[in-house]
């Protein structure tokens, strides 16, 4: 492909350490002031491009933005999530996705090279997933999206895929999904939503071999944690019997 494309392809070679580290290696190389985020088994519409450049014009001024955050479609045409309301919308990422109640659907992020540089996803030794949302939460608290109802990327899950195993990816990998759960109990997020953070605080920091009292200790959220404590204790147990 490198030989027969009209574009230059850079080819990195890594081991294999995860998604996300492969990210940190590739975003660390980039030169151009967009990047966007494709999966290997996914496309983009033949005009996606063209679209991301029309509202990098008309928004480039705007210093509060990390991005552009577009639609998914399934090769079906089905649109994967909800629409944004309001259409070009800019909010952060807490505001669009997470207090909208559309965190289970994929969107097409299209980030200023210089916020993901800014926001490196963190590595936890041994573990090889972590949800990229941990990034994306850290950076609303800083930086806004500009939302838009367009749908430029084409995808589906696979059967194997990491979306579909993700319980059985985040048993394998505690310690970054611990850490993921603490950004969800932020006092800005949804209460529904930093109970579950909460939850996955417990759950994943006692798969990680962590005591209940160093869990609790560490963290800032205690109040929250007290109501979590127990069903977290609990759904552990259920979830260490399905393994």
């Amino acid at each position: 492909m490198q030989e027969t494309a009209t574009f230059l392809i850079r080819y990195i070679h890594k081991e294999n350490g995860g998604k996300h580290t492969a990210l940190n290696i590739g975003i660390s190389t980039i030169e151009s002031e967009l990047t966007f985020i494709v999966d290997s088994d996914d496309w983009l519409k033949p005009s996606a491009i063209e679209t991301i450049l029309r509202y990098y014009s008309k928004y480039t001024d705007r210093e509060e933005l990390c991005g552009y955050s577009f639609l998914r479609s399934f090769p079906d045409g089905k649109i994967n999530g909800q629409l944004f309301e309001p259409d070009e919308w800019i909010a952060s990422y807490i505001e669009a996705r997470i207090n909208a109640d559309d965190t289970l659907a994929d969107k097409a992020e299209v980030f200023y090279s210089r916020c993901l540089k800014e926001y490196p996803f963190p590595v936890y030794s041994g573990e090889k997933f972590l949800g990229e949302d941990i990034v994306w939460i850290r950076m609303a608290h800083k930086y806004k999206m500009l939302h838009i109802n367009e749908a430029i990327y084409i995808g589906n899950y696979q059967a194997d895929g990491l979306t579909k195993n993700r319980r059985a990816n985040n048993i394998k990998s505690p310690i970054g999904c611990m850490h993921r759960a603490e950004e969800f109990m932020c006092k800005d997020i949804k209460l529904k939503y930093r109970i579950k953070g909460g939850l996955q605080y417990f759950i994943y920091g006692l798969f990680a071999g962590k005591s209940l009292r160093e869990l609790y200790t560490k963290s800032k959220n205690k109040v929250l944690l007290l109501i979590c404590l127990v069903p977290g204790v609990i759904i552990k147990r259920k979830w260490s019997r399905l393994k």
